[in-house]
């Protein structure tokens, strides 16, 4: 069995078609053999080794895509909508949340390509159309992961520095910016092959960059994105949040010693929702953040991680499909997580969508200002 086609080539001869002359039982039950002879070289020696997929598998992962799809559509899609035109929620921490639907708009692009790849059971439009499918890929996953360390930056600067250190809409646009200059590199290096390149991978109706190459530039250029794209967006979430935490609990420490030297139960508001602290609160959202983070990207890091440097005997079509899913669906939990608890957000839901069936009551800064109000016109009677 030949490993590729050139290999067939060098000892047939040259020939016109050389793809043509493989037997039929490589053509048909091995992983590759319905890529045309002009675009073998696409197919990595290593998928070759692997038996082609079959068709229940091709119609499973379309099926999964297409819910992927229309559940990506319909959060991301809201989300830009409300926070968009609604003016309580035009502030500058929002945009950040909208940034973030953008980027997973972008991946939500790429789902449809996928679906028709996955009926052909082929990469379609071969290097143009693994071109751009990796390339959206690249910019919403880098883009993804870069706005939830921002994301992290800012919470940390809003609660703690409530007064002076709020980002403004100046300064947020410009981070927002920084986003999307951070996708470039690593995407525009290996999209014109000035370093890396875009192959198809897994069932082969996926395509994401080479890790696969066995030389030093591959492999060089694996760590770096693995470092820009994963480490660094991980290092800045675990910095703010961290921060975060000790700043909240030297708040509510403080509050408590005030408290015991007034001879009072709490100096804190709004104690009768029990459980709802601030510090509890915010464990939970910097916990989802930092879960959802890890677990729809961390397979894919290891996998690509394995494929330059590990046992490649590991990653079947199978196994590297699994962790592409993965980093596929946190765009479409995204909008859930970082907008469903949102108090306005869910208000503006239940007013303009009544029918997804959201109830959420008045804003707690309306019932404390209104509370206020009350107490003032009673304390003038």
């Amino acid at each position: 069995m030949f490993n590729n086609v050139n290999d067939f080539s060098a000892e047939a001869g040259p020939v016109a078609y050389p793809f043509k002359m493989v037997s039929d039982e490589v053509q048909q039950n091995m992983l590759g053999w319905n890529v045309p002879s002009e675009y073998q070289d696409l197919v990595h020696d290593h998928w070759r080794n692997f038996a082609a997929i079959d068709k229940f598998w091709h119609y499973c992962l379309a099926l999964i895509y297409m819910i992927l799809w229309i559940s990506s559509v319909c959060g991301n899609g809201i989300v830009v909508w409300i926070f968009s035109t609604s003016k309580s929620l035009r502030s500058a921490s929002n945009m950040f949340i909208v940034n973030l639907a953008l980027f997973d708009m972008v991946m939500m692009i790429e789902m449809p390509h996928l679906i028709i790849n996955s009926f052909y059971q082929k990469m379609i439009g071969y290097q143009v159309g693994c071109d751009i499918y990796a390339t959206l890929g690249s910019i919403s996953g880098i883009g993804a992961a870069i706005s939830n360390a921002v994301i992290a930056y800012d919470r940390y600067k809003t609660i703690s520095c409530p007064i002076d250190g709020r980002i403004n809409k100046v300064q947020a646009s410009i981070l927002i910016a920084f986003t999307w200059f951070w996708t470039l590199p690593f995407t525009i290096l290996p999209l014109l092959k000035v370093w890396g390149k875009f192959v198809p991978e897994g069932f082969l109706t996926t395509c994401s960059f080479d890790y696969f190459t066995d030389d030093e530039d591959t492999k060089v250029f694996v760590a770096c994105i693995f470092v820009w794209s994963y480490c660094f967006p991980m290092a800045l979430i675990c910095i703010f949040y961290s921060k975060l935490f000790t700043a909240v609990r030297l708040h509510e420490k403080m509050l408590k010693e005030q408290a015991k030297k007034m001879n009072v139960k709490s100096l804190a508001s709004n104690k009768e929702d029990a459980g709802k602290s601030v510090e509890i609160r915010i464990a939970k959202v910097a916990f989802t953040i930092f879960f959802l983070f890890v677990c729809a990207w961390t397979p894919y890091a290891i996998v690509t991680m394995i494929g330059a440097f590990g046992d490649r005997s590991l990653l079947t079509p199978h196994v590297t499909m699994i962790p592409a899913v993965f980093a596929k669906s946190v765009s479409c939990i995204d909008p859930w997580v970082y907008a469903i608890n949102h108090p306005r957000y869910r208000a503006e839901l239940q007013k303009r969508l009544p029918w997804m069936g959201v109830r959420e009551p008045e804003p707690e800064t309306q019932s404390s200002n209104a509370s206020t109000t009350t107490q003032s016109q009673s304390a003038e009677a």
